[in-house]
Order: structure tokens, then sequence, then C-alpha cells
């Protein structure tokens, strides 16, 4: 008697018993042997496990990356009036990630300590390592992890032939002691094609802070900015997008409302065609709640239509910047913590009163962001262009030389935001490491050999 294995299995078969295999477990399929590895890279392969996916959506099931206490789950949401819930799909990631940005299928991680970040596709199991420039901690550290990064691309016909980039940058007011305060910028992106960093020159009209998750829509990345004035002070809220076929961001798009210093804004995307922003209060009217839906959308322009306002009295709104909404079932989700701030929750409320709650996790671990940091997952099967190397003419070459001397400008004027404040009399320094290091005088300092 013959005794069929499943690899002895006709193809077509094969594929239909490995593409129920959860996503938490392909990575082992892969490892298995060549002969699955190549089966899971396989076209037909994806377009089944895609078929699938878009299936589970279809019966409200809502695949989710979540990061939590620096790791990143995958955990999909069911959301129903009468009794949501949720079912965690496997934790993603084996090194600490401080952030991470989605874009069409795409994960942009960003390891604890910024000096890398890892372009991810979790369904095809390809990643990219991208090592950073320069990491600046600033004052024993306090500068880490306030880079605001995010993916897009250039639009092409064909998905396979998109140009992607990731974009970079630190827009701070540096305080230090005696010399008021110093802004700081630096933007650049990282083209895949090059593989090299290059500084842009962006303008000082709006300021993006550090905390301002940006979110991915056909290809460009929006974000929630606040005008400066003449005297560098904030303004009102805008929406701007930003190109990553010009490289540059758009003009300043007004939201549909108008706010007061203690409101709250922040943005989501709804599928791949539209976005969301929700408006909440601090003291003026705590238990307000309102959200608008893009009915038009481009760098250049924005309309918007209302979707939601609610009442949450006697319960506090969503007051994360994470939040989601659901269009068929008319209810808002937000990611925060509870009371303790131990641990993280998804609360969910709709009108008539409807809220619900649900625990993501236990106690939350020290040291990590508050709240957790959510992005709607789509798989794609979109593969991630690796460097093949090779060198530039004369155009790339001056353009080289024009990038160093920026990058070195940029490097100085950071080297004085790092500089200790000691008093001039008592102040040495010396140049170590490409950088001039400051000491205070009268202290032995040790002879490097």
């Amino acid at each position: 008697m013959t005794t069929t294995t499943i690899s002895n299995l006709p193809r077509d078969l094969l594929e239909e018993v490995v593409s129920r295999v959860p996503s938490k477990c392909m990575r082992k399929v892969r490892l298995t042997c060549k002969k699955w590895n190549t089966l899971s890279k396989s076209r037909s392969f994806s377009k089944m496990r895609l078929g699938r996916e878009a299936s589970a959506a279809r019966q409200g099931e809502s695949p989710m990356v979540v990061l939590m206490d620096n790791d990143l789950h995958l955990v999909s949401f069911f959301v129903n009036r009468r009794k949501p819930y949720r079912k965690h799909r496997g934790k993603l990631n084996k090194v600490e990630i401080s952030q991470v940005f989605h874009c069409e299928g795409l994960l942009l991680c960003i390891l604890r300590d910024d000096t890398k970040v890892v372009v991810w596709n979790p369904f095809l199991g390809q990643t990219r390592r991208i090592e950073t420039r320069y990491s600046y901690g600033g004052q024993n550290g306090k500068f880490l992890n306030m880079y605001v990064y995010a993916l897009g691309y250039v639009n092409k016909k064909k998905k396979s032939l998109r140009s992607y980039k990731i974009l970079r940058f630190f827009d701070y007011d540096v305080r230090r002691p005696g010399e008021g305060e110093k802004r700081f910028i630096w933007y650049e992106i990282y083209d895949f094609d090059s593989n090299s960093w290059k500084t842009l020159d962006v303008s000082r009209e709006c300021y993006i802070g550090f905390n301002q998750s940006g979110v991915s829509l056909k290809g460009n990345t929006y974000f929630c900015a606040n005008k400066l004035s003449d005297d560098n002070l904030l303004g009102s809220p805008y929406l701007v997008c930003f190109d990553y076929t010009s490289e540059k961001f758009g003009p300043l798009l007004r939201f549909p409302f108008e706010t007061d210093d203690d409101d709250y804004v922040a943005i989501s995307c709804v599928g791949e065609e539209k976005l969301a922003v929700l408006l909440t209060h601090n003291e003026s009217n705590p238990y307000d709640l309102g959200v608008w839906i893009t009915t038009k959308i481009c760098p250049e322009e924005v309309s918007w239509s209302k979707f939601l306002r609610l009442d949450t009295t006697p319960h506090y709104p969503i007051s994360s910047s994470c939040f989601f909404i659901d269009e068929e079932k008319k209810v808002v989700m937000g990611f925060d913590e509870d009371g303790n701030w131990k641990r993280h929750i998804l609360s969910i409320v709709g009108e008539a009163g409807y809220l619900k709650q649900l625990f993501l996790s236990g106690n939350r671990k020290e040291n990590t962001r508050p709240s957790p940091h959510v992005c709607s997952y789509v798989p794609s099967i979109v593969k991630i262009k690796q460097h093949e190397g090779g060198g530039g003419g004369d155009e790339s070459k001056q353009q080289d030389k024009l990038e160093k001397r920026r990058y070195d400008e940029k490097m100085l004027r950071l080297a004085t935001l790092e500089k200790p404040v000691v008093e001039e009399s008592t102040q040495g320094k010396c140049f170590k490491g490409g950088k001039w290091q400051y000491f205070a005088k009268g202290k032995k300092r040790k002879r490097d050999n």
C-alpha cells in the first residue's frame, strides 16, 4: 500500500491546504522545505490567500496590526453591536519596535534605537533593512523616538513598478539654558531605487509634531499639522499631504470645523479611497465627539461630509489619536488605556449611548509608549525591491556632492545642540569621532590610545 504524504499531493490541492495555515505560522511553512517556500511565494497561492482575506473582511473581520509594549501583534476585530470580540493571530516581531507605519500591505518598522528601519511584507515574508544616517538622542536620550516616519510610493500603472520611498524628519524646539529656543529641522527621504538618503528643502509654513502619525492614502501620506505664525507660534490644525512624486508638501487644507486651544484632532483611513477626521475636546465639552469623512481628496483639495456627532455622557469619548470607523455599523473605535494607565483597551462608541470595551493586554510594561499604535492591515502581493548595487553617472556624482554639503551642515548644527551647557571659562573641546566633543577644563580626560 502506497502512503501519500502532504508533499506528494497535487499542487492545486497542496495550495488549498497550505492557504488555510494562519498568517502567524507562514514563516514556519516557508522554512519547512524548498518546495513549500516556492509555493508560498507563487502568484496563484498569494491570490488564493488574498481571496480568503477578502471573504473574512466581508464577514465582519477587521485585521489590524497593533503595536503594544514594543511588540507587533496581528489582531482581528469582529465588531457587532451585541458582543464585539477579538482574535489574536500572533506576534509578528522578534526585536523591539518603537513605531510602525502601514502602506498598502507593507509595514515600515522603526527599531527602538532609531538607527535602523525595516520594511516588511508579512504576507510574503519579505523584508528590507535600511540604516538611518544619524540618530539624535539629546539631553540623555530625551529626543529618541521623536522622529516622524512614513512610507509611500510614486504612482505608476503597474504595482510592480512602483518606486517606494521613506520620509523621515525631526522638527523640534530644543531649549538650552541661557540660550533660549533653537528650532532644529531636518527632513530627508530614502529612495529604494538608488539606496540613498537625501535632504529635503522644506518650508516652515506648518509644524508636524512627533506624536502625529501620518496615514497613507493612494501612495501619499497625510498629516495633521499646525499652521505657524510669523513668530513661530502654533495656530489652527490643518490637513497636509506629502507627495512622494514631487517630494514636497502640498498646501494646507482646511478641516470642516473650527477648533479651540483645548480641542484634539486626529485622522484615519477609511478603506483605500477616503480619510476620516475625529474632533474631541478637553474641558469645554469633554463628552462631545464628532467624525467627518472625505467626499473628495487629493494633495491640493479636500471636501468633507459629517459621519457622526455623539454625546457620550457620562463616559469620556475616545481620546486616542489612533481611531477607526465602521461606516456600515456607524461606530467609532479608539485605542487607549484604562483609568489606571495599566492596560490597553479598545473602546467602541455609537449612537443611542452605545459603548463597548475590549481589553487588549494585561499590565502594560514600563518604559513603553502608553497608548497602543494601531493600523488597519490589508495583505499585499507587492514585492519589496532589494538593492542591486551599481554606480551612477556624472549627474549623480554632482548630486552626491550637494547632498554631502547639506548633510555636513545639518550635522554641524546638530553638534552645537548636543554640546553640554558649561560656563565658557571652564569649557574645552576636542575633535573626535567626526564631530566636536566638549568637556569641562580642569578635569582629567582619559587619553585615547
